[in-house]
This record gives structure tokens, C-alpha cells and sequence, in this order.
């Protein structure tokens, strides 16, 4: 709960948060009054600003936020410049996630209140009952707060799940689109997908997806002409998702869905997987596509591969050296935990990265992010 005094009345209301931050301790009420200098003193401070104005005017307030933290002092800048020279790739990442986080806190700071219908009374507020119901679930008559960043955050996901993202490797046509639901990593980096697309086949009878998300990779191997797949998740979320874009994808009926962690019951003559790409800890759900703390999934994949796979069959780890570069975990790491779960590489097939974080020079990790591959690795059982 999260609670407020406003006119000498005490209120309180159920606190939300996607990433399960706590409620900030100390709320005041704001409004159009409120200058930017004086939120972002409040918001360093760590007070929540329960907004009471115009909505529209609480995106502007989050904008002049947005300037301000990512303007730092120069002799603070300089400082944090000279402290970035001399990190190593893995002091630079967590210098990375710590700013990340600061800054994530500052613009966190504006509350907005949430009737108990998900609608929200305020001026110029935008119809978000229906972006809160496709992240939530049905509202339970309770009223709430959430962060107005996560807020516009949640409406820009329910605008993206109804237009969808082009996958050209679905093929050409209006049946080749991703609608990623809220909390459900979108497949932007295509670099991924075409390496599942290109790869030789080594059956069409069966194949398991290990960590479905929003379907894709089981759309393609069925579009490759896979007769039958069966995909696993343990999150409710992305098995929500899935089973939407395959119906859409026309693939359902080939395409057998299980919430589990990693595999289904039984062996396939190939089995998929595309875990977290980074060892560090997720702050939201959606994070859980990119970083897995202590590379749980990616460790748990290979020591159980082998239990699962047919006779003469394949897997398909597909995973970014990314880690490599940033000093978390070393390729000698890797090539323990393959052959620790009695695995043989029988190849790989590499791809660069086309996202444009690669190629900004201004990004903290750049180092990194230039030199990262994208690799599919076909392992099969020893003996």
C-alpha cells in the first residue's frame, strides 16, 4: 500500500509497480504549480509526487526530469568520465546498471492515481483501461498508484501489441507480425530469428522450444515445415502471448504449449533454446529476456540437453557473446558447462548485430556492443 495526506486527510491505495519497487516513504501532492528544479530536488530525495494536475502537464514535468538527470554537473561528469577510463568491461557494466537504476528512481518520482476501474481522473488523460487490463488483468475494484513512466510504458506496449512487429523470416505477407503483450520481450533483434530461419533442419517430425516468449522461433521452425513443436515457458505472461500469435500466425494447431521450467517430458530429434543473454540480476519482468542471474537457464539447458535429445539429434543453443566481452562470464566458461553436460559441438553459425546500439559510439558499453556475435551453436549427445 502506498499511503498520503492531502488537505489533512489521510489516504492510501494499492501500490503498483512492474518491477516490485517499493513505495517511496514519503508522497506529497502535486500539480501544475510544481516546478521542474523543485520536483527533481523532491525526486532526488526519494519523495513520490502523487500528481492532482493535468495529466499531459505530468509528461512535460517527466521530459524536464529527463533533462535534468541525464545533465550532470561537469565536475561530476568529469569525474564519472575519468572513473569509466580506467573500469574494466565488467566495472563499466555494473557502473552501467547502477546509473540505469539511479536514473530510474529520479523519474519514477511522479505518481499517478488509478481509480478503481483503471481509469484515470485527471485533465487530458489518455483511456488506459484497457493498456492496464492487458498488463494487470481485470481491474478488482481496488483504487491504485502507479509511476506515471510505467504508465506511458504500459500504453506503449498495448500500441505495439495491436500493430505488431514485422518478422521477415515469417515470410512476406499480413501473416508475418509479432504482437508482443506487456512484460514480453519484443523479437526487434532479428539477427536471432534468421539464425533459426537459415540453419539446415536436422528432422521435421518434432522439435522443442525452450522459453517460448512471443512464439516466434515455434512459428518459424513450423513454417520451415515442422510438423510438430512443443514449447515451454514458466511464464503465464509470455504463454499468453504465444498462444495469441500463433492462432494469429494460423501455426496453432502444430504448435503444443507447456508451462515449465525448461523441458517438456520426453526427447526430440532437435531441441531450441534462446536463453538471457547476460548474467546479472533482472529489475522487471521484461528483463528476464536479457539478464539471468547466474546463467540459471543457460546453465540448466545444457546440463539437461543430452536427457532430451533423440538419438542423433541436435540442439540449438542461440546465444551473444556479449557477456564474453563484458568480462561475466568467459568463453572457457561456456565450453566447461557443454561439455560438463556431455555435450559435442558438431558447428556454429555467427551473426553480426544490427541494432543500433552497436554502432553508437556514446553508449557506455560500446566497447562491448561493437564486437558482440550472435551465435548459434548445434550441440548433440556424446556417444
Amino acid at each position: 500500500m502506498i499511503a498520503w495526506n492531502h488537505l489533512g486527510q489521510a489516504h492510501s491505495a494499492r501500490w503498483r509497480s512492474e518491477s516490485s519497487a517499493p513505495a517511496p516513504r514519503r508522497v506529497v501532492t502535486a500539480d501544475d504549480t510544481l516546478s521542474a528544479d523543485t520536483a527533481y530536488r523532491l525526486a532526488c530525495e526519494g519523495t513520490g509526487l502523487l500528481w492532482q494536475g493535468d495529466f499531459q502537464n505530468a509528461r512535460m514535468l517527466l521530459q524536464a526530469l529527463m533533462r535534468r538527470v541525464d545533465r550532470k554537473p561537469r565536475k561530476a561528469a568529469a569525474k564519472a568520465a575519468e572513473k569509466a577510463a580506467t573500469a574494466t568491461p565488467a566495472q563499466a557494466f555494473h557502473l552501467h546498471r547502477q546509473a540505469q537504476a539511479q536514473r530510474a528512481r529520479v523519474l519514477s518520482s511522479i505518481l499517478i492515481p488509478l481509480s478503481p476501474d483503471y481509469g484515470i481522473d485527471l485533465r487530458r488523460a489518455p483511456a488506459g483501461r484497457q493498456a492496464c487490463t492487458e498488463a494487470w488483468g481485470p481491474a478488482d475494484g481496488e483504487a491504485s498508484v502507479a509511476t506515471l513512466r510505467e504508465l506511458l510504458g504500459l500504453v506503449g506496449a498495448f500500441e505495439w501489441r495491436k500493430k505488431g512487429v514485422e518478422v521477415p523470416a515469417l515470410g512476406a505477407g499480413p501473416h508475418n507480425r509479432i504482437h508482443p503483450h506487456s512484460g514480453v520481450f519484443s523479437p526487434v533483434r532479428g539477427e536471432y530469428v534468421d539464425l533459426v530461419a537459415q540453419t539446415s533442419l536436422p528432422s521435421v517430425a518434432l522439435a522443442f522450444d525452450i522459453g517460448v516468449g512471443t512464439g516466434v522461433l515455434s512459428a518459424v521452425l513450423v513454417r520451415r515445415g515442422v510438423q510438430r513443436v512443443v514449447a515451454t515457458d514458466q511464464d503465464p505472461r509470455a504463454m499468453a502471448c504465444a498462444r495469441d500469435n500463433l492462432k494469429r500466425l494460423g501455426v496453432a494447431d502444430r504448435v503444443e504449449l507447456l508451462q515449465e521450467d525448461l523441458f517438456p517430458p520426453g526427447r526430440a530429434p532437435l531441441v531450441v533454446c534462446n536463453p538471457p543473454w547476460v548474467p546479472a540480476r533482472p529489475s522487471s519482468p521484461i528483463e528476464h529476456a536479457v539478464y539471468d542471474e547466474g546463467s540459471r537457464m543457460l546453465r540448466g539447458f545444457l546440463a539437461g540437453l543430452a536427457a532430451h535429445l533423440e538419438p542423433g539429434g541436435e540442439g540449438w543453443l542461440i546465444l551473444s557473446d556479449l557477456a564474453e566481452h563484458l568480462e561475466l562470464r568467459p568463453r572457457e566458461q561456456l565450453l566447461g558447462w557443454i561439455a560438463e553436460g556431455g555435450l559435442r559441438i558438431l558447428g556454429r553459425h555467427d551473426v553480426q548485430p544490427r541494432h543500433a546500439k552497436a554502432a553508437d559510439a556514446a553508449d557506455a558499453l560500446h566497447a562491448a556492443r561493437s564486437a558482440e556475435v550472435t551465435s548459434l551453436w548445434r550441440l548433440a549427445a556424446i556417444g
